[in-house]
């Protein structure tokens, strides 16, 4: 029964990435915008070096691989993956725009790592552990092909309540009816937002040196509107649920979002808080 669980819940993240993909492309700067403390910070920590193979788990479509392609060099590569062909696709497409030769690009599922024992000298992973059905056994595998004094640079989003950009629309979404109440212990985007859950996967996975930091973002949109067109265009399960709103439900849901909103209202839109738990091992 189990077993069945966790392939249902790979197939429907699976789903949700291939529909996701052609919207998250679109908005990939608007998402690197955001995404560029975190970025940086998973970069800075993982300390590549010329000549090093870096693996990247659970791309998408962001930019990370390639400010560590331009550390590690000629000498070096890094090996791009995702499990969605969508994503990788995208992917692709944007080290093509940026002119990068030492960028591999591999379908790839973090939790059956087709590489072998003791392969790369490190591994980033931006926003991917927290939404796998079972990210013990990618840690394991992450584990496994990293090799002697390699490191693991993750991120995952924070606590719900220090990331309103999110809950607010889910809020809404559930309280009328289009979406599911959440299982315990909630929804699978916050399953690592606890240091000490992270840091004993980590652990458990083999990891020694462990060190997590919260990093803050910001996301600044213009307007209702705009918030919810983001959202739906990049949120996952939540941007699927709202597109699937007839034009009513989504007059209701964008009233409950902006009453929510007003709190985070500046000059020329909103400027709406959130937190990433980051964390570097051995």
């Amino acid at each position: 029964m189990a077993t069945r669980s966790i392939e249902r819940q790979r197939q429907e993240i699976y789903e949700i990435a291939e529909a996701i993909a052609p919207t998250w492309e679109r908005r990939r700067a608007e998402v690197e915008a955001v995404s560029t403390p975190v970025r940086e910070w998973l970069v800075r920590e993982l300390s590549p070096r010329t000549g090093d193979t870096v693996l990247e788990l659970a791309a998408g479509v962001g930019e990370t691989r390639f400010d560590a392609a331009a550390i590690v060099g000629a000498q070096g590569r890094v090996i791009s993956t995702d499990f969605s062909p969508a994503m990788l696709a995208a992917a692709r497409r944007r080290g093509a725009e940026r002119g990068l030769s030492n960028v591999e690009y591999q379908v790839i599922d973090a939790e059956r790592i087709e590489l072998e024992p003791d392969s790369v000298d490190g591994v980033l992973c931006r926003f991917g552990y927290m939404l796998m059905p079972d990210p013990a056994t990618a840690l394991a595998e992450t584990r496994r092909v990293l090799r002697a004094g390699g490191r693991l640079a993750l991120a995952v989003w924070g606590t719900m309540e220090g990331n309103p950009f999110f809950t607010i629309l889910a809020v809404s979404l559930t309280e009328r009816g289009h979406l599911p109440l959440p299982e315990p212990p909630g929804p699978p985007v916050y399953s690592m937002a606890s240091a000490e859950r992270t840091t004993a996967l980590l652990e458990g996975a083999g990891f020694a040196g462990v060190r997590t930091e919260e990093v803050p973002v910001c996301f600044a949109v213009a307007s209702v509107d705009a918030y919810l067109s983001l959202i739906s265009d990049t949120a996952g399960p939540l941007g699927l649920a709202l597109r699937a709103l007839s034009p009513a439900d989504r007059d209701l849901v964008k009233a409950d979002v902006g009453g929510a909103l007003a709190r985070f209202a500046v000059e020329g839109g909103y400027e709406i808080p959130g937190v990433a738990l980051c964390a570097v091992a051995d």
